[in-house]
């Protein structure tokens, strides 16, 4: 079942509207037991039997979120609409899926699995996407940072190229003021917050296993799994400090991966106005490795 949202974006040049179309899907989960939501974005003139799939970026919301915020609060579609038209991306299909969860398999859904298990396996059998790491992204907000961070340690074979926008991936232990001590997701049987199990879901649990991954053997000029190029970006006045969190992911991370990080700081705060202002960067970044249909072609050998 889909249902066509009111962000149908456009951009006038020449007369000519250029418009990406964006629907709110859902389809049964076997991994949560009930339908998982999402909201798709389709590149104007998508075509689902183009010679080469279209790259797919994963946009995760914050806490409380649902499919629907990347649409409707985030300005997703008239920032794609603008970077397509400009060339800065290729046309691609970004996919908002929704969460009752820190995108964790925690106290209250099992939402890492089911985007591993269910979402992803039903995104590429629905749409004409790729199915390699080269045309895949994931990128979150908050919340969904901390997620699309996770998701890049934990699998770094599935993601060209990851984004965290003010990720909540606070070390070690989020502020007292930050939803995960009243999320669902971390509370356990007594209603209180499980400092435990914030800690072995984090990145930093994460950060090991992803290192030996990703850094070349011995004698070895490439590990069998690169990095995930990653783009951090947080307000200079977040009420939970998300500037001191995102320079310690930066640290964490460039001592694995140097030069395959970027930073950069907004004015502002814990706020959409932040996150607006720097999906643009966000996403001209992770395209310089997430492939474009062309890409993929120009790779491909010669029969």
């Amino acid at each position: 079942m889909s249902t066509t949202i009111g962000v149908m974006s456009g951009l006038m040049l020449s007369g000519a509207t250029l418009a990406g179309d964006v629907a709110r899907e859902q389809f049964f989960s076997p991994t949560l037991g009930y339908d998982y939501p999402y909201t798709v974005y389709l590149p104007d003139d998508y075509d689902p039997h183009a010679s080469m799939p279209y790259p797919v970026v994963y946009l995760l919301h914050g806490s409380f979120g649902n499919e629907l915020d990347w649409a409707t609060k985030g300005n997703l579609p008239n920032t794609a609409d603008r970077l397509i038209d400009a060339g800065h991306v290729p046309p691609a299909v970004f996919v908002m899926p929704g969460s009752r969860s820190w995108w964790v398999d925690g106290y209250n859904e099992a939402a890492r699995s089911a985007f591993f298990n269910d979402l992803m396996p039903h995104i590429e059998a629905t749409y004409h996407v790729g199915t390699t790491r080269q045309q895949r992204g994931v990128a979150g907000l908050s919340a969904g940072g901390y997620g699309a961070v996770n998701f890049a340690l934990e699998r770094p074979e599935l993601f060209a190229a990851a984004a965290a926008l003010s990720p909540a991936s606070y070390v070690p232990a989020p502020p007292e003021n930050s939803s995960a001590h009243r999320h669902p997701a971390f509370l356990n049987a007594q209603g209180a917050f499980d400092q435990t199990l914030w800690e072995r879901l984090n990145y930093t649990a994460h950060l090991e296993s992803y290192r030996l991954r990703v850094t070349p053997r011995p004698e070895a000029e490439r590990s069998d799994t690169p990095p995930v190029p990653l783009y951090i970006s947080a307000g200079r006045s977040d009420v939970y400090d998300a500037e001191f969190h995102a320079r310690q992911l930066r640290q964490a991370m460039e001592r694995i991966q140097p030069g395959a990080v970027r930073l950069d700081l907004y004015p502002g705060g814990h706020t959409w106005r932040v996150w607006r202002a720097s999906l643009p960067a966000a996403l001209t970044f992770m395209f310089q490795y997430v492939g474009s249909p062309q890409t993929a072609l120009s790779e491909a050998p010669a029969e």
